[in-house]
């Protein structure tokens, strides 16, 4: 079984910001997201801080998040990158083949990846992630550069909204049709 030491909060900082972002679309009736946690189990627990330092998964992971907008069913990962080279070592093949069957049932699945160097947002369709990762598995690039995203998929915060993820399904939807 794989084990969780804890490397401080990394990811947090996005994952509080599409939190706030799930709260405000909420509150606005655009859609219902929930972030899904993912099960351990304690080994260590420090007696003072009472935070656990030790732990380990009881099962893999899917998505960071799930729910519906507007009637259909997303699912997405939040993840972050501080270069402008995004390793495919970061995705796992359970997530591309839940998001596989995801979109198979009607559903649209993402990854949201923020560029911190960058201060950037992006919405990975997944159509171009399924692309990267075939030409990864016929013995390309293990990665995708900065240069390779699509750039109508930068997302831009706006009153309140820190990540617009919705404006990414909106515009995925539409290359769909």
């Amino acid at each position: 079984m794989a084990t969780w030491k804890t490397r401080g909060l990394r990811g947090s900082t996005l994952e509080d910001l599409i939190n706030r972002t799930n709260e405000r679309y909420s509150e606005a009736g655009l859609c219902l997201v929930q972030k899904i946690p993912t099960p351990i189990t304690p080994i260590n627990i420090d007696s003072k801080s009472r935070h656990i330092t030790l732990a380990y998964f009881e099962q893999k992971s899917t998505v960071d998040y799930i729910g519906a907008a507007q009637g259909i069913p997303i699912a997405f990962d939040a993840k972050e990158c501080a270069k402008d080279t995004f390793t495919l070592a970061n995705i796992h093949e359970h997530q591309v083949r839940f998001m596989d069957d995801f979109e198979k049932q009607g559903g649209i699945a993402f990854f949201l990846i923020y560029y911190t160097h960058r201060d950037k947002y992006y919405y990975l369709r997944f159509e171009k992630l399924k692309y990267f990762w075939k030409r990864m598995n016929t013995g390309g690039r293990k990665s995708f550069t900065f240069d390779e995203t699509e750039e109508d998929f930068f997302l831009e915060s706006k009153a309140g909204i820190f990540v617009p993820y919705l404006d990414g399904v909106n515009l995925d939807l539409s290359r769909r049709d």
